[in-house]
């Protein structure tokens, strides 16, 4: 079965041969896949899916590889969990974690763009694959990369959380610091692209790369018992992760794998940068690029290449769009932890602070079934968290210094005291 016909541009629609190429050189709009739906509505149903692999690869027959899976072979298929405790805290009836902080290779929902990017870099016969990396697509990059057996070379902004340069480097792939925000290393990127010919998985493979993010749609639905949700909140940077979310619930749609597609898809940004969340409260499609301030380096695009359509995405779906400030990305960061024992990244911290306000201000009704996006894991982020975290008992290795040390914590002691059980004595007298 041919499923993938070519590519072609968004904006004017005119066809492209399924080459890497990323721009239509007529009106400048970015190229997508374009596939033969006709096709797949003959082979594509939930028996199918469910009898694939345990990963994102059962959804194989709806993604741009034609050939075996090379790579990533283990990405996806993450836990959907019911949020019980942060619902309570939220004020909310039904509310779900879908947790990609645990994807693998390298714990971020990055895995699944670039397992198929990296495979169709490998289908047209690439040697070197590279990106431009706000952190989680370096390492994810650097991890399939490793995999596949090919050379890679990193492009990120040299002020970059530790964790992530770790991340990255352990793969052993040529890491290039940028003295810039992440704006500044993409157009540096698009330049290196043109003179060197690699395969640059956000620039000439962007096409195929992108369409790794339906995924996360097809496994909600999926999850969810063939029904999407009622709302799903995001975060975006360069504003890709909504639109295919989206467009991989209306796939499902029109190939009657669900039944219906009522989803409202609601974007998160950081208050320090948050362009396409400006657009959505001042009802324009208009981006105007700033330059970002935040802690949440994973979402610093201050000029997001998708961001007209995420504002798109946002309007056809009836959703809407909420910020938070550094302080707010912290407490939503413990509070997701402490309810529900998930440690995310500052991107989760955006997600979880934006759905506080989302359900608060009304904006999503609390009777309705939520999606929170979390989509990276907190090991990479440990620094915007330390000093916000309580303190340690530091004691001696004897009873009475825990009792002593228990005494001076009134907040933490009174309570275990007073529910402490009886000793065996009292229990028999």
């Amino acid at each position: 079965m041919a499923k993938v016909k070519g590519l072609k541009c968004r904006e004017c629609g005119r066809p492209y041969p399924a080459k890497p190429l990323h721009v239509c050189e007529f009106c400048f709009g970015p190229l997508e896949v374009d596939y033969d739906y006709s096709s797949l509505q003959k082979v594509v149903n939930r028996k199918r899916i469910e009898a694939g692999p345990p990963t994102m690869w059962r959804y194989h027959d709806l993604l741009p590889i034609e050939e075996d899976v090379p790579v990533g072979k283990h990405c996806g298929m993450t836990p959907l969990i019911r949020a019980r405790q942060l619902a309570k805290a939220l004020g909310a009836k039904e509310v779900y974690i879908k947790n990609d902080a645990v994807c693998h290779p390298s714990l971020s929902f990055k895995d699944r763009v670039v397992a198929v990017a990296v495979a169709k870099a490998m289908e047209f016969g690439f040697e070197v694959v590279s990106c431009a990396s706000t952190g989680n697509l370096a390492n994810s990059v650097a991890a399939h990369a490793a995999e596949a057996g090919l050379k890679s070379f990193i492009f990120v902004p040299a002020d970059l959380e530790q964790g992530k340069i770790v991340g990255t480097l352990i793969y052993g792939p040529v890491l290039v610091a940028v003295d810039g925000n992440y704006d500044e290393v993409n157009r540096l990127c698009s330049e290196v692209a043109d003179k060197y010919g690699w395969a640059f998985v956000n620039i000439n493979i962007r096409p195929y790369y992108a369409e790794g993010s339906k995924t996360f749609g097809y496994e909600i639905a999926e999850q969810l018992g063939w029904r999407a949700p009622q709302h799903i909140i995001v975060p975006s940077a360069g504003g890709s992760l909504v639109t295919k979310i989206w467009k991989g619930l209306k796939e499902l749609h029109q190939l009657e794998v669900i039944p219906e597609c009522h989803t409202r898809m609601h974007v998160a940004q950081a208050a320090g940068c948050s362009p396409i969340v400006t657009a959505i409260r001042n009802g324009t499609d208009t981006i105007r690029p700033v330059r970002p301030d935040t802690i949440c380096k994973s979402l610093a695009i201050g000029n997001p290449a998708d961001g007209y359509y995420a504002f798109k995405t946002v309007e056809e779906s009836k959703g809407y769009a909420a910020d938070a400030s550094d302080e707010e990305i912290v407490a939503a960061m413990k509070l997701l932890a402490t309810t529900e024992g998930i440690f995310t990244e500052t991107a989760g911290g955006v997600t979880v602070a934006a759905a506080k306000r989302l359900i608060e201000t009304g904006v999503i009704p609390r009777d309705e079934s939520i999606v929170l996006s979390i989509t990276g894991n907190g090991l990479k982020t440990q620094e915007v968290v330390f000093n916000a975290l309580g303190p340690t008992l530091s004691i001696k290795p004897t009873l009475r210094s825990f009792d002593e040390a228990i005494a001076e914590r009134p907040d933490i002691g009174a309570d275990v005291v007073s529910r402490s059980p009886a000793t065996p004595q009292e229990s028999l007298g």
